[in-house]
């Protein structure tokens, strides 16, 4: 029973901390003393729950039912529980690095940021812990809403308009074909529950698999398959925090996790590699990584480009996810946990350099790693994790993910992986060279322009350093984490 209250209190602690903001937000240190407080206690919440997964337990608890056979539900398992631990976990990072941005910005509407992103990270656990696909999408759904307000935080025509694309594109696709997909399986298997090996076997067969993989995989809009990828670039108006828990704390892990959790227990992994419709969202992932990767390498804007990378690494997540293997599976867990340390790191990176610089193109940034070393050596971690180098976490991932490929004799796919880790040198290396090894700019007869940077305020970089750090940690732990997902091989079958 203690395990089960966790399970709500893991939600209920973030919504009590986001009232508990709004009522202090005239009063900035104690607003920000309560988002961190909130912060470090949802963690501690879900990691409780941690010793019962890993030993084999599968706490539920059920809180209503809402149409006969529907219920509002929620589970965890293995999945679940390290997608709610990332998210949790770097809240704390995140609002660290956004007492610093926020205030080193002077920042409008500071108390309504903090506020909608607990929101959203008590959504994103919502979906973590889902038990059935009725509570997914009721919190995948409630996940876009309350993300809106923070993407078009900054109030202006272009945050308005990338706002637009935003929402347009995540609803249009969660209505359109999602919650098609949803409708169609319990119409087919009379029950909506995440049940290991699947519920689809000897319901549906034929055709009828691939049109249901197709509306799951295209209504699950947050995973950024092309050419439902638009709403992400689009975001990059946003504040870098929002761009964070975008990119690797909450929405597009959200997306890639819905992926994995529908191939596992709605499609379980034998029945759709059996089925041989999994082949048409191999290559739909493959053209996703590569084209994503290389439009990456033309984009001057530093978000920009880090936006594109992240289209691309959430594929290697969806191909993982095809391939169906127990391995693959695995590999693309292993995956939306490393890949969240080293990207959230460069965007931090990212911001840092606005707040203390304020540039925003790759070409500015000549010599800019003399001025912020502790930045752009942070920068160059997180690359060397998104890469697939060792000794950074992204390396066990890519090798997971390539293992998956050999299990299922699908050996061009190894090829496409390692193609795309030599695509993520060729636009992230080129920042760091021109950090380090370009001379500051200097205008005619005058010293360098560039002379008065200094690094970023303290929090932000304390933050940077902590995620940096993790990409490093996480290499040594990756084991640990593989044992923690060995279960949902299983449970695919």
């Amino acid at each position: 029973m203690i395990a089960e209250n966790y399970i709500l209190w893991a939600i209920a602690v973030p919504l009590v901390g986001s009232l508990v903001i709004l009522l202090t937000g005239k009063m900035p240190n104690l607003r920000e003393s309560v988002t961190l407080v909130t912060a470090v206690t949802m963690f501690l919440v879900v990691g409780s729950l941690t010793h019962v997964v890993t030993r084999g337990g599968r706490p539920s608890v059920s809180l209503l039912e809402v149409f006969p056979g529907i219920e509002l539900k929620f589970t965890v398992e293995p999945l679940g529980m390290l997608f709610a631990l990332i998210a949790s976990g770097l809240w704390i990072v995140t609002s660290l690095y956004s007492i610093g941005y926020m205030r080193g910005n002077n920042e409008a509407n500071q108390t309504r940021f903090y506020f909608f992103f607990a929101i959203a990270l008590a959504c994103a656990v919502g979906i973590a812990f889902s038990g059935n696909l009725f509570t997914l999408f009721l919190f995948y759904e409630a996940l876009t809403l309350s993300t809106f307000p923070l993407v078009t935080h900054a109030g202006t025509e272009t945050a308005k308009r990338g706002g637009r694309t935003y929402l347009g594109i995540l609803l249009s696709t969660s209505i359109g074909f999602l919650l098609l997909a949803v409708i169609w399986t319990w119409s087919l298997t009379g029950t909506l529950d995440f049940k290991p090996g699947g519920i689809l076997a000897g319901k549906a067969e034929g055709p009828m698999v691939g049109i249901l993989l197709f509306l799951f995989m295209f209504g699950t809009g947050k995973a950024a398959l092309m050419p439902f990828h638009r709403w992400l670039p689009a975001a990059m108006v946003a504040p870098t925090p929002v761009s964070a828990l975008l990119h690797a704390v909450a929405v597009v892990k959200a997306g890639v996790f819905t992926v994995l959790k529908i191939i596992v227990y709605i499609f379980g992994i034998d029945f759709l590699a059996a089925s041989g419709s999994n082949v048409w969202l191999m290559w739909v992932a493959t053209i996703t990584l590569l084209f994503a990767s290389i439009i990456a390498m033309y984009k001057d804007n530093l978000k920009a480009r880090l936006a594109y990378s992240t289209v691309s690494q959430l594929s290697y997540i969806v191909l993982g996810a095809a391939l169906a293997t127990g391995a693959s599976v695995i590999g693309g867990g292993l995956h939306i946990a490393m890949h969240a340390f080293g990207k959230i790191t460069l965007f931090f990176c990212a911001g840092a350099i606005y707040t203390a610089a304020h540039k925003t193109l790759v070409s500015e940034l000549d010599g800019i790693g003399r001025k912020m070393p502790l930045t752009m050596g942070a920068f160059l971690i997180g690359s060397l994790s998104i890469i697939g180098l060792p000794p950074m976490a992204g390396a066990w991932s890519k090798f997971h993910l390539m293992l998956g490929a050999a299990e299922a004799g699908q050996l061009i796919f190894i090829g496409v992986w390692a193609l795309s880790s030599l695509l993520s040198a060729a636009y992230l290396i080129p920042v760091i060279a021109r950090a380090f090894f370009q001379p500051l700019p200097k205008l005619a007869g005058a010293a360098a322009t560039d002379e008065g940077i200094q690094e970023a305020p303290v929090f932000s970089l304390v933050a940077m350093a902590i995620t940096a750090t993790g990409t490093f940690v996480l290499f040594f732990f990756a084991g640990d984490i593989a044992n923690m997902l060995a279960p949902i091989a299983a449970d695919g079958k």
